[in-house]
Formats: structure tokens, sequence, C-alpha cells
């Protein structure tokens, strides 16, 4: 017996999600959308790019379909499996199968985490075939017209071990994210966060800080998300030092030398 699940209501964004664009990425997005390419993000951890899937969603009026990848993600995690329910066993649609029959916009996000022979199942809806093979159904499914395929990942982590192959990159059109210029990102802190504009520069003012001494240990600089973070504690009356603290220094590093460097930083600062 087969189960599948066409009907996508309940991935559709209903509400806006607030994304301040920052370099035409929106109109670039929208166009891969029409023109039926596959794109793929890239940026450091924190920086907006699901939320920027997220409000293209929203503004193109498409179902979107979110899957955090990881190094246990089969393709069977993805494409869907048998499964037994009431004593029959019955076929279940895994979410990109769903986002291919329905015509929604799949988002594998950070797929470098993914196992390797777990991407290649993306290969044909990728290219001019558009279309999704079923080895244990025998099915061959082309996609909707409105099927969208959509991948992030984070450059910084980049290793011979996890990197996307070339036959994966080359399928894709890409999008490069950073963190925005001080004043949009204190902006966007500062309506996310729920924090005045002259709390949110100089949030802004410390991440800039502290991205500048990544050469002493830190794998990532303080991202806007651990700046909003911080915004909202201060908003519920956190003391200033334990609110950056607890938000920004704790989540970035363990080592002792490098918290009395971002201590000092934040000193500087405030």
């Amino acid at each position: 017996m087969m189960t599948t699940s066409s009907d996508l209501g309940g991935y559709r964004i209903l509400d806006e999600p607030y994304y301040l664009e920052t370099g035409g990425e929106a109109v670039v997005f929208e166009a891969a959308c029409h023109a039926r390419l596959p794109v793929m993000l890239k940026g450091p951890t924190g920086c907006g790019k699901t939320r920027f899937v997220e409000h293209m969603a929203w503004r193109l009026k498409r179902s979107l379909i979110t899957v955090a990848c990881h190094e246990d993600l089969f393709a069977s995690d993805l494409v869907g499996r048998y499964l037994l329910k009431d004593d029959e066993t019955v076929w279940m649609d895994g979410p990109l199968t769903q986002a291919v029959r329905g015509g929604a916009i799949c988002y594998l996000d950070e797929i470098v985490e993914a196992r390797k022979d777990t991407t290649v199942v993306v290969h044909p809806l990728t290219d001019n075939r558009r279309r999704l093979s079923i080895d244990k159904t025998g099915e061959c499914i082309p996609a909707h017209p409105d099927f969208m395929m959509v991948i992030s990942y984070n450059p910084g982590y980049q290793s011979i071990l996890k990197d996307l192959k070339p036959s994966t990159r080359q399928r894709f059109v890409a999008l490069e994210f950073d963190y925005p210029a001080r004043d949009q990102e204190a902006e966007i802190v500062a309506h996310e966060g729920r924090l005045d504009t002259q709390s949110a520069l100089k949030l802004v003012t410390l991440a800039g800080k502290i991205r500048n001494i990544r050469e002493q240990g830190l794998t990532e600089g303080a991202s806007t998300r651990l700046l909003i973070h911080a915004a909202r504690l201060l908003a519920q009356g956190v003391p200033e030092r334990q609110a950056l603290r607890t938000a920004i220094c704790l989540p970035l590093s363990d080592d002792e030398r490098l918290l009395e460097t971002l201590d000092d930083l934040i000193e500087d600062v405030f």
C-alpha cells in the first residue's frame, strides 16, 4: 500500500518573516525560481540564510519544507520508506518527495553535514530532468512545476572531508551571504531584538571587534543571531554584562583565556 502527501498546506508560511535585503539577493532568487533553477546559499552561521529562504517562500507563496542535514541523514530519510501501520506495510513519502509531488521549496540546510551518498539523490532534480526516482516503489516522479531545490552551507567549515563535490556544486546558482553592513545589522538587531537603535549599534560594534579576533582561536565570529539573543535578554531587563556573556561569549568559546579577551572587548564597548 502506498501513502503519499501532496497537501502541503501545513508548510505554507502565512505571516511575513522579517528580512532586510542587503544586495539584490531577493531579485536573483525570484528569477531563479521562475527559471526553475536550483539555488545554493553560502555564508557563515547565523547571518540570515534560513530567514531569507523563509521570506522568499512567503513572498512567492510557496510551501517550504526544511531539512536540517546531519551525518546520519540517509537517502531514505529524504525520499521515504516503507513502514508498518495497522499490520500493513505502507509507503510514506519523505520530505523531498513531498516537495517534488506538491510543488514546494525543499531547503536542505547545511548540506555538507549529510552523507555523500545522500546528496546525490538531488542530482536528477537539479538539471533538465527534474525528476525523482524511487527504487523501492519503482516510481519516476516528474517534479511539480513549482518545485524548487535550495541548499545552504557554511564555507568556513569546509575541509577535505566536508565539502560539496564539484558535480553537486555546479548544478546550482549561488548566492553569497555575509554579515550585513553596520547600520543594516543594527536595524535588524533592533527590530528582531526589540531594542533601541543606540544599544543595537553598540552590540554590532562589539560583534565587529569579536569578528576581528578570529585568528586567536574562534571558529566563527559573533553572528547576527547571537546579537539578537543578547538584545532580547537586554530588552527583558537582564543586566548588561550578564546578558552579553550569556548570549554571546559563552556560546562562542569554552576557553578561559579567550573568554577573558571577550570580556575585555565588552568593557571597551560598553
